[in-house]
Formats: structure tokens, C-alpha cells, sequence
């Protein structure tokens, strides 16, 4: 098979022209992101009648990626920080009158929103986390919404506490130095969970509509999270439901966007469904008529069931497919039982151009599979292997997923074999997969990297002189471990905000997060007050092996990073330049952790695709 057609590089990475839509309670109305003055932003479409739609926000600066109905038609929320701080603001927009300003209900400077929360039995308000108080501790709001008044609920006793509102009664989570969990209803001690299994907190974890229990991730006498419900009055657990083989989708809790494992009733708010995410997707269903609606919708498209939601009556649904070419989302109506498609998210592209995602296993040196996702150029197979890019995951406390990866399906269209290997410490494949990471950084998790490269080679997938790593944030770190520790395996890496030094890295982390590290930073890697730890954490940083990197490099940096600074990315840069090797250097003066802007994300792409084409022999659009 010849090599497809090269795809302009700016296909890969223009904004969709419609994404992430959701339905309006009463069914009449869409909302989905949109371009507008090259920014995805929040538009609006009534679903009768051939009224065009409207857009209802109106940020030039940053894309909107978090928006949310509420319970009254007139008012539609969403959350923006400034130029990748990380400091969430939430918005009111008035539907209802197009000239109303944009209300931001949370002013306040250094502060973030987090566990944004519209609970049934409550209309009119929304449940909030806010940290104006102290930047390192979190209290419960209460914000009516057509008013912006806020009104404590409860303030956090100690850093890193977190409330819950079960019915008309205020939870504490409380953390304890050892990473133990507890949850308390004032005096009283419900329940403990183990720290351990739960790097970055007890997910998901919602209060049943009749406020009497907690629905939460249980990993009780299994290996894979599945969803169990807390007795409030007893501190008993009881088990929902469970999946053989995978555990409960848990990446909302990182990316924005994705949604709960629960699927909850909108208007009652009771349980629906459980979505589990293994190496595809499965959706069960928990109530007879969802049943019925999610058996109709799985025929509309052969992908993966994403993101769903429902009108009020549970008439009219939107749902999302994951698709490793073609993702589409639909409006379905179980009362006519009739589907229309509203959008093919890549549909700008040829479906047959682009690369299959397989699924595959790999084993490591101890003997530990390694789950994988192999996307192979087209044509190859031949008798010369092609080039290879190694795409190790951010995190690393998260995973990759089967879907469309505009960037895996740039580096096939160009000729590379991608690789992602979901290795140890990778979320989502039991809690052995992600606890064997304990202690590995540039260990067992780097052995794990350069045992999927060998793989490849051995069975054909790649030429082993013209191997590649790219990656972000933990991904980045990986690949600047790959140079660094392991120079004569990757012929060239590109890493964007990856980190550096782990030791600063943890130091920096913003004042409001640092209370969540002790089960996952400080245990994974250590703890830079201790000397002997923070020892060991250079010696596994890239920014103590700098002199033993000769491989071409290329560095992407956001400017307002408040985690992976730039101050090392300008070491690392200046110290190789210095003694003559290649190194590219990208900086984005209005990007922080994350690389969102559309006309950056094209920067850095095409000069990582030159990159990559004069030292993997990749082909090259621009």
C-alpha cells in the first residue's frame, strides 16, 4: 500500500467546527463549542425551527472548555482562567438578553473554583470550592445564581480538607499526614479510606440524591475500581456494580471535559449508568429504561459511548462516540427512536487517510504487561521498518485512551509508527499496575519505555537507528529521561513543559495543591525536605544528566507555567547550545501547564514535524 496523501498540518489542529455539545433541561435548546475569532467559545441552537445559532460568550483570548446548563433555562455557566494560571473564575451568561454583560461570580484574584456542582433538589443554586479565604484551603459556597450571592456553607478546618453536602447535611474529607482519607459529619467519624490507592483523591465520590450514602471508587478484594456506595449512618460499604477486567472511567478527574463515571438522572439525579474504561470503553447500564436508550444509541455509530446527557424528561439525549478516526456525536429521541447525527468533531478529514489505533500488550523485563496503542502508517509492513515516535502519557497518574489523537494521526500521516505504552503507574489497569510505579521514576517506568521500543523493533514496527520520544508535562520528563539516561536509544525527543528537576518541580506546585502530594508525589518520588530524598530526586532528574545528552532536542515551554518553570528549560537549553548540540527552543508567552492556543498548538507542531523529519527522515507537509 503507497502512503496516503500528506494532510496539511493546520487540519490536524483547527478547531472543530462544532464539539462538546450538550442538551438544555427542557430539551428545546444545544449548546456546543464553536469557533469564534479563532477561540472555541460557547454557542447556543434552538433544536425547532431554522434559527441559526448564537454565540454566548465571547473570550478572544483563551478557549472556553468548561461550560454547564443550569437547572433555569435563562442562565448557562462556565469556568476561564488567565492565560493558563490555573486560577478558575465561573461566569454567568444571560440568555435571555444577548446585552447583558458576562458576570464573573467568583472576582476574586488568586483564587480557583473547583468542584463546581448543580444538585437537583437544589434550583437555583449551585454547590462551590472556593479558596479567597486561604489560598491552601477550601470552603464550601453556596451561590445563588440569578443574584451571585455566596454564602458559606462551611469553612475548611485544616489544608487540604474538602466538604461534601449529603441532603442538608455538610462531609468533611480530611487528609492526615500519612495519606490516610477520613470522612466526618461534624464530631462523628464515618468512614477511612486508604491514601494509597488514591493518588490524587478518592474518585468518583457523589452523595445519592436521598442524601443517606456516597457513591465512590471502591477497590475492596479487587484489583479494579469499581463503584460501591457508603452508608452514612453505618460507614458500611456496599458494592454497586463491578467490571471484570477494567476499572471505572476516573479521567475526568483530570481532564476537563470528560465526564463522571456516574451517568446520573437529570432530574432526579438517581444512578443511570457506570462508565468503565479499559483498553475501549463499556458503558453499563444500571436501570432497565437506560438500558433501552443506551442499546438504541450504541447502533447509531461504531465507536465508543463518550459523554451523554439528557433533557429533564430523559426524551431527548446527546451522545458522543469516541473514534479512533471518526468521532461523531448525535441527538437521539427515545420517543420517536430516531438519531441525527449533529457532528463529525474531525469531520474536515478523510477517515481513510487516517491510521487504525490498535490495541496490543507488551511485556516488560519483570515479566508485567504493559497495556498498548500501536497506530501504524499506512503501507507500512514492507520489507524496510519506518520511523518511530514513542508517546509516553502526562501524569503520569492518568492514562491514554482509544479515540481520535490528532496528534498520534499527524506522526502516521507522516510516517511514523506511534507508540503509547500505559506504563506502570499509568491510572485505569488495576491498582497493582499503578502502584508497582512507587519509587521508579527513571526506573522501571523508563525500563518500561525502553522495553516497548524493543518491541516495536522486534517485531518490525520500527527502524531502531530512527526511534523518537515526544511528550508533556510527566510525558516530557520521560522523554528527557530517554535522552538523558538512555542516550544512545532515542535518535531525538521533543518535550513540551516537561519536568525538569523533580525536587523544584514539587516546590512549585501551586500553594492550593500542595496539601494533595503526599499520596502521589511525595510517596511516588520523595520528599525535597528530606536531604537524602532530595538527593535521590536529582539523581532521577534530567537536569543532573544534562552533559550526557547528545540527542537532538527540542523544547516546548509555556510562559506562565506555574508546575514545569521555565527557568529550567532555559538551563537545559543553554547548557546544550553550549556545548553544540541541536536544540530547538519554542517559548508561548500567553500558554501556562497546558498548549491550547490554537495558533500555538500550529507553531509547535510544524516545528516539531520539521524537527522530527530531519532527524527521523519523517515525511514533512510545511
Amino acid at each position: 500500500m503507497t502512503a496516503p496523501a500528506l494532510i496539511p498540518t493546520e487540519d490536524f489542529f483547527r478547531l472543530p467546527d462544532r464539539t462538546g455539545f450538550t442538551i438544555s433541561p427542557d430539551g428545546t435548546r444545544i449548546a456546543f463549542l464553536a469557533p469564534w475569532r479563532n477561540r472555541l467559545n460557547v454557542w447556543i441552537q434552538d433544536l425547532e425551527g431554522d434559527s441559526p445559532p448564537r454565540c454566548v460568550t465571547a473570550d478572544e483570548s483563551r478557549t472556553v472548555s468548561r461550560y454547564q446548563w443550569t437547572d433555569d433555562p435563562r442562565w448557562l455557566l462556565y469556568q476561564q482562567d488567565d492565560r493558563g494560571d490555573e486560577n478558575w473564575h465561573l461566569y454567568r451568561i444571560d440568555l435571555e438578553d444577548p446585552s447583558a454583560p458576562t458576570v464573573d461570580l467568583t472576582p476574586f484574584p488568586h483564587a480557583t473554583v473547583q468542584g463546581l456542582e448543580l444538585r437537583p433538589e437544589s434550583p437555583g443554586r449551585a454547590l462551590l470550592q472556593l479558596n479567597e479565604r486561604d489560598p491552601a484551603e477550601f470552603d464550601l459556597y453556596e451561590l445563588d445564581i440569578a443574584s451571585g450571592e455566596l454564602r458559606v456553607l462551611a469553612q475548611s478546618p485544616d489544608p487540604g480538607a474538602t466538604h461534601v453536602l449529603a441532603g442538608e447535611a455538610v462531609l468533611t474529607q480530611r487528609q492526615h499526614a500519612d495519606g490516610t482519607w477520613e470522612l466526618w459529619h461534624g464530631d462523628h467519624r464515618i468512614a477511612g479510606f486508604d491514601g494509597d490507592a488514591y493518588p490524587i483523591g478518592v474518585h468518583p465520590f457523589e452523595a445519592t440524591p436521598d442524601g443517606t450514602g456516597i457513591w465512590f471508587g471502591s477497590y475492596r478484594d479487587t484489583d479494579h475500581m469499581h463503584l460501591a456506595r457508603l452508608d452514612l449512618d453505618t460507614g458500611t460499604e456496599t458494592e454497586i456494580d463491578r467490571h471484570p477486567t477494567c476499572d471505572l472511567d476516573t479521567r475526568g478527574q483530570i481532564f476537563s471535559g470528560v465526564p463522571s463515571p456516574l451517568i446520573r438522572d437529570r432530574r432526579t439525579g438517581e444512578l443511570l449508568g457506570v462508565r468503565y474504561q479499559g483498553m475501549r470503553m463499556d458503558v453499563h447500564a444500571l436501570e432497565p429504561r437506560f438500558r433501552e436508550v443506551l442499546d438504541e444509541m450504541r447502533a447509531l455509530c461504531d465507536g465508543d459511548i463518550g459523554a451523554i446527557s439528557s433533557d429533564a424528561e430523559n426524551r431527548r439525549w446527546i451522545v458522543s462516540f469516541l473514534h479512533d478516526r471518526d468521532p461523531q456525536t448525535w441527538l437521539y429521541d427515545h420517543r420517536t427512536r430516531t438519531g441525527r447525527r449533529l457532528a463529525r468533531t474531525a469531520g474536515h478529514l478523510d477517515p481513510e487517510l487516517l491510521a487504525p489505533v490498535q490495541e496490543t500488550e507488551i511485556p516488560a523485563r519483570d515479566g508485567r504487561l504493559l497495556p498498548a496503542y500501536l497506530t501504524l502508517p499506512h503501507g507500512a509492513g514492507a520489507d524496510t521498518p519506518p520511523p518511530m515516535v514513542l508517546m509516553p502519557h502526562g501524569g503520569p497518574w492518568t492514562r491514554d485512551w482509544w479515540g481520535f489523537d490528532a496528534t498520534v494521526q499527524l506522526w502516521a500521516n507522516r510516517g511514523y509508527a506511534v507508540l503509547q505504552p500505559q506504563f506502570r503507574g499509568s491510572a485505569g489497569f488495576g491498582r497493582d499496575h499503578m502502584e508497582a510505579a512507587v519509587g521508579e521514576f527513571a526506573g522501571r517506568m523508563h525500563d518500561d519505555l525502553l522495553d516497548a521500543v524493543a518491541w516495536a523493533v522486534a517485531h518490525g514496527h520500527a527502524d531502531p537507528e530512527r526511534v523518537g520520544v515526544f511528550g508533556g508535562s510527566y510525558g516530557g520528563y520521560a522523554a528527557l529521561v530517554g535522552v538523558a539516561f538512555t542516550p544512545n536509544v532515542f535518535a531525538a525527543a521533543v518535550e513540551y513543559v516537561g519536568v525538569t528537576d523533580l525536587a523544584d518541580f514539587i516546590r512549585s506546585v501551586p500553594e492550593y495543591a500542595r496539601t494533595g502530594l503526599t499520596n502521589n508525589w511525595l510517596r511516588y518520588v520523595g520528599d525535597p525536605s528530606d536531604p537524602e530524598q532530595e538527593a535521590d530526586m536529582l539523581a532521577r532528574s534530567p537536569i543532573s544528566r544534562l552533559d550526557d545528552i547528545h540527542a537532538p532536542l527540542m523544547v516546548v515551554q509555556g510562559a506562565h507555567d506555574v508546575r514545569a518553570r521555565r527557568t529550567h528549560s532555559d538551563t537545559i537549553v543553554e547548557s546544550l547550545r553550549g556545548r553544540g548540540v541541536d536544540v530547538d527552543y519554542l517559548v508561548f508567552d500567553d500558554e501556562g501547564h497546558f498548549i491550547v492556543n490554537p495558533e500555538n498548538l500550529l507553531t509547535m507542531f510544524r516545528a516539531a514535524e520539521r524537527f522530527f523529519a530531519t532527524h527521523l527522515g519523517g515525511r514533512v507537509a510545511d
